[in-house]
């Protein structure tokens, strides 16, 4: 009987103990701080930023995350691009929130679809969105029909997603059409956001416990208190594009590259100048073709270097030189058909390179040219033209001394010991000579 009161106590205990201790193993997993992932897009939109938005987005829908932060400050940038991006963020599984920031940043063009598309569009105070109308900056325009379609397909893309967000699909369109731009109170006010925030950590503890809806219409309830916040770095691969994706950078390096291949050329041998030369110019291309290219700009850089080649073999009185400089500043000041003057090659930096490529390749190309065409000064073949003088006389063989050395020589009349002569061959060492001044035959005074 003792024995069977000890088991059912025993038995009492661990369950009174599995009863204390399940409250605590539950609790367990909300003592955990929530995590959100965060982007700062401080850059143009082009290929190289929407390649870092999905490689965040996806690290988000991965690592459990509650939300993915993205700070954004972006002048705004390609319109093909702006619709991959902002087709990421509207199919992430994760919430996104959109966040301009700091103090100073926008969200222009390009970026206000980008802001429309998040679960939450907040704004910092002293920031400003909009000015949203798809432009060429640069180069020609296109024409009122074209132009219309344009402005309308924007609109519309971004009307099909700000309704579904629940804010002011008028207002919205307004950025398109009339290129409007809104301070963060006027945005609040348009409901073109959802709020402001001056820090992340205000605008997550404004977030904790509201209630979003998806843009598939589901609801979720967002838990962001104490949250920690893990920012997303870029790659090593992503500097370098982000870095080359410049258009003033890729420039600079496509043509300090074909100076390096050309000094290969002109000095074969030295690898270094001609490895270094074509690493630049891969780069070069590589960036450039990140980037929307004019590929009438491209003839217009080939006709610069043929006028610059022309200037330096036949001598245009500088004309063809001035033609392929003028040739070259322009197409690479066009080169790229850049929405936003942020992406378009800088005027200053077109005209620096400009003169000093096409200077620095009359000289060199010019120096090359007329070194071919200078006879070699070097082994006997140089001999012939000098000056000789006869040790003994010819006839027609004997020696004679040129420069100090004592060769053969074979003259086409018989000359005297000492007379000046002038070499006109070499046959085998055997040097063919004549009188350096013809002889007159004596006079006969009568």
């Amino acid at each position: 009987m003792m024995q069977r009161v000890r088991g059912f106590a025993v038995v009492m205990g661990l369950i009174a103990a599995c009863g204390l201790s399940a409250p605590v193993c539950a609790q367990q997993p909300l003592l955990q701080n929530p995590v959100v992932d965060k982007f700062v897009l401080a850059d143009t939109i082009q290929p190289v930023t929407q390649g870092e938005l999905e490689r965040a987005i996806a690290r988000a829908n991965s690592d459990g995350a509650q939300v993915l932060l993205i700070e954004l400050d972006t002048p705004g940038g390609l319109l093909d691009t702006t619709r991959s991006m902002a087709g990421a963020i509207l199919g992430s599984k994760v919430p996104i929130i959109v966040y301009v920031a700091p103090a100073g940043a926008r969200a222009g063009s390009a970026g206000f679809f980008l802001l429309e598309s998040a679960d939450i569009a907040a704004m910092a105070p002293g920031t400003n969105a909009g000015a949203a109308h798809p432009v060429m900056e640069f180069g020609p325009q296109p024409d009122a029909t074209m132009n219309q379609k344009i402005e309308n397909d924007a609109a519309a893309f971004l009307r099909s997603y700000v309704t579904k967000r629940n804010r002011n699909a008028e207002a919205a369109e307004a950025a398109v059409h009339s290129s409007h731009s809104y301070t963060a109170q006027e945005a609040l006010d348009q409901h073109l956001i959802d709020l402001t925030a001056p820090n992340d950590w205000e605008l997550l503890k404004a977030l904790d416990g509201r209630e979003i809806t998806r843009i598939d219409g589901n609801k979720l309830t967002l838990h962001l208190a104490n949250a920690r916040i893990e920012e997303f770095k870029p790659t090593l691969r992503e500097e370098l594009l982000g870095w080359l994706v410049n258009p003033n950078i890729a420039l600079l390096f496509l043509v300090g590259g074909a100076l390096l291949i050309y000094l290969e050329f002109n000095a074969p041998g030295t690898i270094v100048p001609g490895a270094l030369g074509t690493l630049m110019v891969l780069l070069a291309i590589f960036g450039l073709n990140l980037l929307p290219i004019r590929f009438t700009s491209v003839l217009l850089l080939a006709a610069a270097l043929v006028l610059l080649l022309l200037e330096a073999k036949f001598g245009g009185h500088g004309a063809l030189a001035i033609a392929g400089i003028a040739c070259l500043a322009f197409g690479t000041l066009t080169l790229v058909a850049a929405p936003v003057p942020e992406m378009a090659v800088s005027p200053w930096v077109a005209l620096a390179v400009s003169a000093a490529f096409g200077s620095i390749t009359v000289l060199l190309v010019g120096l090359v040219w007329r070194s071919s065409r200078i006879k070699s000064r070097l082994g006997p073949p140089a001999l012939v033209g000098s000056s000789a003088r006869a040790m003994e006389p010819l006839t027609p063989e004997g020696h004679v001394l040129v420069e100090g050395e004592i060769w053969r020589a074979v003259s086409t009349e018989p000359v005297p010991a000492g007379a000046a002569l002038r070499i006109v061959g070499l046959d085998n060492y055997l040097l063919h000579v004549e009188p350096a001044q013809p002889q007159r035959p004596p006079q006969v005074h009568g």
